[in-house]
């Protein structure tokens, strides 16, 4: 090798370890960005702030970002890449149900080491929505890629009802796992497999128990609102913070949706975060208000969780009276988000010890109920989404193909009959 080769050589090997170290460097900075992101929500996350976790100052951060904005869609392409790496590995088993089973393992692998500190947690994609074009068209047409091929784990559908059902099914399981890292927290990591094992049960073969019948009765949940104009505000909100995110979903924004001044906002409300807390408050009252009426109208306790599921979902896809997404809950202060998360942990706690009660009775199948009743938390939180999907057919037939997913197994057909 003469000089001029070795000159060359040595100049390959010099670019090669400064790719990987700008790599490196943005790998982390990405990393930061999430965690900002999970903490305070995409709008609420700096440059400043990232660069703290990373221990650089705010230029270092720009010279790979030019804006706030790119830095947060980078943060969300690394979550839908993650999740599109998962989706196709579990792909590659050979039967639905398997299929569902590696993607919840690679899942519960990824959050593992996350508690080991080998790895940062993804970005949540509850502000994905309020990204800005150009990148919000080709955010959410990877979105939709991440749907379609989860979808595709249960196979080729033979016709629009199993599309449908289907659709469902991929929509129950993504939730279920964006869901996990909010409760998974309350287990010691030596319990993940536990945990793994008994949340696959649900998949697999539901709640109910194997004659177990669909036939709900719808709760009333109408009453008179002390505060007509109040109750106004707080559905514009839940609806605008639901597709767009907490940060999202603007004061201006919500006025406007109402058609009304800023001022009137602030006739309601005195803050922002007060709103959000008040619609979390209507939306928790409302799903205790179905737990208790169903309660107090009596019949087997699964008759009781059928009907409080199928009410809650009923609400949920008629997006008249919506209940607010956990979405939200990254953007409000530390304290505030603690108390709603503990709220919600409260009503799952009464889905877990009603089906605790069924299983005595034998209306229910033998599943661990607080991790069941977690599974039905996401389940009825993001029916929401699925409202589009849900006005395609009677309402009655979108309700009991949704509530399926879980009360009968995600592998369960009957109600494509």
């Amino acid at each position: 090798m003469d000089e001029t080769e070795a000159d060359a050589g040595s100049a390959t090997g010099d670019e090669e370890q400064g790719t990987k170290r700008f790599r490196a460097k943005r790998d982390a900075i990405l990393s930061a960005a999430a965690e900002a992101i999970n903490e305070q929500s995409a709008k609420g996350m700096t440059f400043a702030d990232v660069a703290r976790r990373v221990g650089l100052n705010t230029t270092s951060v720009t010279y790979y970002f030019k804006r706030k904005e790119d830095l947060a869609a980078a943060a969300f392409e690394h979550t839908l890449d993650q999740l599109l790496a998962m989706i196709d590995e579990a792909g590659h088993a050979t039967t639905p149900r398997e299929r569902v089973r590696r993607y919840l393992a690679l899942n519960m692998e990824r959050l593992a080491r996350v508690q080991r500190g080998e790895e940062r947690a993804m970005a949540v994609l509850s502000d994905l929505r309020a990204t800005e074009e150009p990148n919000r068209t080709r955010l959410m047409n990877r979105w939709r890629e991440v749907f379609r091929r989860t979808r595709g784990l249960w196979g080729p559908p033979a016709n629009r009802a199993e599309t449908d059902l289907f659709g469902a099914r991929a929509h129950v399981l993504l939730e279920n796992t964006f869901w996990l890292p909010v409760w998974l927290v309350r287990y010691e990591p030596d319990q993940y497999a536990r945990v793994e094992a008994r949340l696959m049960d649900v998949f697999d073969h539901g709640i109910a128990v194997p004659d177990g019948r669909w036939a709900p009765q719808p709760i009333d949940l109408t009453h008179e609102e002390s505060e007509p104009g109040r109750a106004a505000f707080l559905l514009a909100a839940t609806r605008l913070i639901n597709e767009l995110g907490y940060r999202g979903a603007s004061v201006q924004r919500i006025a406007a949706e109402l058609n009304v001044t800023k001022g009137s906002f602030y006739h309601h409300l005195d803050a922002k975060d007060d709103l959000v807390i008040a619609c979390y408050r209507r939306s928790f009252d409302t799903i205790s208000d179905a737990q208790r009426l169903a309660d107090a109208a009596g019949g087997t306790h699964w008759q009781r969780l059928a009907s409080t599921i199928a009410t809650l979902l009923d609400v949920q896809f008629a997006e008249r009276t919506p209940l607010l997404r956990t979405t939200a809950l990254s953007g409000l202060p530390g304290v505030v988000r603690t108390a709603m998360v503990d709220r919600s942990n409260r009503i799952a706690r009464r889905f877990a010890g009603t089906m605790m009660d069924g299983i005595a009775e034998g209306s229910i199948r033998a599943v661990d109920a607080l991790v069941a009743a977690q599974a039905l938390m996401a389940l009825q939180n993001a029916a929401f989404d699925m409202r589009k999907w849900a006005a395609a057919m009677p309402r009655e037939r979108a309700v009991a193909m949704y509530a399926s997913t879980l009360l009968f197994g995600l592998f369960d057909d009957r109600a494509l009959r």
